[in-house]
């Protein structure tokens, strides 16, 4: 499976493009199926806040019933035809992301993040910045509505981010919460809809968020971080060359972008 053109001139513009139907759904009935199982066990209320910042259920993180939703659907395929066909490194675990219900009324704000900076509760270290390429949402759950615990997304924000970057540099991902946003006039949001068992690609550097979810059910999803084989080597470069990891995104970036000046 390959995205069509329209699909990834969708994903170059916006820096999201969904997929339908790229997980069979005897596989999301058993990914969810194991991860109601550990909740029938019961959460530790104390450790809530780590759950929704790392990942639910963190013993089935590396189940097959979860790592098979990208290394056994055509997800896998869909990410080697824009990163490249042995550009990825192995994948081997999953996040799990589930969002309950809100009583709010009206729902909360959202507020917008890039992923792999350090807060308080996510396991990245203070000083670090633990980029990836690509995230693969896998819903697991419909989401038909706003507010529902949707992936929220700021459209066109890796460019801006990108330019950002080349002229304002990086340090200040380094600052922890909000302050370590760059301060950039955003677009308006998108709460992504979905139906389970379809396939959300995200690039690395477009702001975006979980959004509240005042709806009555829970929100389960799968979350990848792919990370390109090269990514250490040019864990900055790639901020301010965002197409430098995407083998099959170039040539259309080539076609819509001017070279930038020396």
């Amino acid at each position: 499976m390959h995205l069509t053109y329209a699909q990834k001139m969708e994903f170059y513009n916006k820096g999201y493009v969904r997929v339908p139907g790229v997980v069979p759904g005897v596989m999301v009935d058993a990914a969810v199926k194991a991860i109601n199982h550990s909740f029938g066990k019961g959460i530790d209320p104390a450790k809530m806040i780590t759950f929704q910042s790392q990942s639910f259920c963190p013993e089935l993180r590396q189940a097959p019933e979860i790592t098979n939703l990208y290394n056994r659907t055509p997800a896998k395929a869909l990410a080697e035809s824009m990163i490249g066909v042995g550009k990825i490194n192995p994948v081997e675990r999953g996040q799990i992301a589930v969002r309950f219900p809100l009583l709010d009324d009206p729902a909360p704000p959202l507020h917008p993040h890039l992923d792999g900076r350090h807060s308080p509760h996510n396991g990245v270290p203070a000083g670090e910045l633990r980029r990836f390429t690509m995230l693969v949402g896998i819903p697991l759950s419909d989401v038909s509505t706003d507010y529902a615990g949707n992936l929220g997304v700021w459209p066109g924000t890796h460019h801006l981010y990108e330019r950002y970057f080349r002229d304002h540099g990086h340090d200040i991902l380094m600052r922890g919460g909000a302050e370590g946003m760059p301060p950039i006039a955003m677009p308006q949001p998108e709460m992504v809809t979905a139906r389970a068992g379809d396939a959300i690609l995200v690039h690395y550097q477009i702001a975006h968020c979980a959004s509240p979810n005042v709806s009555p059910h829970p929100r389960y999803a799968i979350y990848f971080r792919l990370q390109h084989v090269n990514y250490m080597a040019q864990l900055y470069e790639a901020l301010t060359d965002i197409w430098m990891e995407w083998d099959g995104m170039r040539e259309i970036a080539a076609q819509h972008e001017e070279p930038v000046s020396g």
